[in-house]
């Protein structure tokens, strides 16, 4: 019997067959793209580089991939994992893959189609796929004397795009927020009187006609992402001031009320920080005004904390945005005059003192995030002549500068509301 014993399948004399002796480990990968294949094994080496994987465009299951941190040096230099059309366990290939710590090494197994590439093993723990940021905003409704739907696309360079005509109820006083990763809500509102009905946004920014409300109608509330994938509204005035809040999930649907925490109030803003939490803050908390700085935390499953002790100037009527992927903004408002400050959120949620303002004072305005990691606020009333409603933005850079006026485009208008929508730039 001729050949290696241990590549002869069955033992016999005759043809000698190769077993398949494992995966073929290729050369060490130094670049920064690299695209592999099924049955092989690489050594990714990122001590001068990031490195971005693409996987093979069609797979079976079964097929099996091995990466493998050459140098310990993904937590310096992080590998990029794309997909190629097909899933990560269960996502889409809009969502990031990273792995970035040192010393992984990640088996990829292709499990079908319904789930994909599956980590069959990670020598240092499970990975659960990012959800991008969002890309473009919209502001929509609002008061131009009567009130309206018309809305405003932004696009992922901060451009304000014309009037798009409006879809469902004419309204003010509405809130807006993302939710589903790259779709949008706005919800509630008043008409002349109080609404809770809802218009959904799908991911190219087309608003959906209204749909029956569910929970208390009320006006000049706000609304926050939570959760990375869900959505908030809280707070208001129903005629009175309330602090009920509505989940909204991952597909768009409104849950009846939940008992409010915190003090009631109206005209206050919310944001995303942290990635999956949210913050509600500063206020009029009535009676006929009383503004506050007090703030509300908001875990990642939508858990609405005490109050916190208000830090910065006391005022409402005022927007707020996330901006650098995990923290936030709040920015101009009312109190007796308007302002143009602004407070910086951190990712902890911990509210910074007063920042000297940038562009027109005014209240009344939105904010929203685009291009990943940046936001803009826009329109809103400075009291001059006519009301004062005004259509100027002013762009908010990944480091929570807020730049000086951009000249206005669109229908100038107060009391709407704004959100990021769309993974695609």
């Amino acid at each position: 019997m001729s050949g290696v014993v241990t590549d002869n399948l069955f033992r016999a004399s005759g043809s000698i067959a190769a077993v398949a002796g494992g995966l073929s480990w290729q050369s060490v990968v130094t670049a920064s793209t690299v695209t592999v294949s099924s049955g092989k094994g690489y050594f990714i080496n990122t001590t001068s580089n990031a490195c971005t994987i693409t996987l093979p465009s069609s797979a079976d299951a079964g097929d099996q991939i091995i990466l493998a941190d050459y140098a310990r040096t993904w937590g310096t230099n992080a590998i990029t994992i794309d997909s190629n059309g097909l899933l990560f366990q269960g996502k889409t290939d809009v969502y990031i893959v990273d792995y970035d710590t040192a010393g992984q090494a990640i088996n990829l197994v292709y499990s079908g189609s319904t789930v994909g590439w599956t980590p069959a093993s990670d020598i240092v723990s499970a990975y659960e796929p990012v959800q991008p940021p969002t890309q473009k905003a919209i502001f929509g409704f609002g008061i131009i004397a009567p009130v309206t739907a018309i809305t405003n696309l932004v696009s992922s360079s901060g451009v304000v795009a014309t009037d798009t005509t409006g879809v469902g109820t004419a309204r003010q006083g509405v809130g807006a927020a993302s939710y589903g990763g790259d779709k949008a809500i706005f919800a509630f509102g008043n008409t002349g009187s109080y609404v809770s009905l809802s218009n959904l946004v799908n991911n190219s920014g087309v608003v959906a006609t209204d749909v029956t409300g569910v929970g208390t109608v009320r006006a000049y509330l706000s609304a926050a992402n939570y959760g990375g994938d869900k959505a908030l509204f809280g707070y208001g005035t129903t005629g009175s001031n309330t602090a009920v809040t509505n989940l909204v999930s991952s597909s768009g649907v409104v849950a009846t009320d939940t008992s409010g925490v915190g003090t009631a109030r109206k005209g206050l803003a919310a944001a995303s920080y942290g990635e999956d939490k949210a913050i509600f803050g500063f206020g009029d908390t009535g009676g006929p005004t009383v503004p506050t700085s007090l703030t509300n935390l908001v875990s990642n499953l939508g858990i609405v904390s005490a109050d916190v002790t208000g830090v910065g100037q006391t005022r409402y009527s005022l927007a707020a945005t996330g901006y650098g992927t995990d923290k936030a903004i709040f920015a101009y408002g009312y109190n007796s005059g308007r302002f143009r400050i602004n407070n910086l959120v951190s990712n902890v949620g911990v509210v910074a003192t007063d920042t000297t303002g940038v562009g027109t004072l005014r209240n009344e305005t939105a904010a929203a995030g685009y291009g990943g990691d940046k936001a803009l606020f826009g329109f809103g009333d400075t009291g001059g002549p006519a009301i004062g409603r005004i259509s100027i933005t002013n762009l908010v850079s990944n480091s929570g500068v807020v730049a000086a006026d951009t000249t206005g485009v669109g229908q100038i208008r107060s009391f709407l509301a704004a959100s990021g929508y769309s993974f695609s730039a």
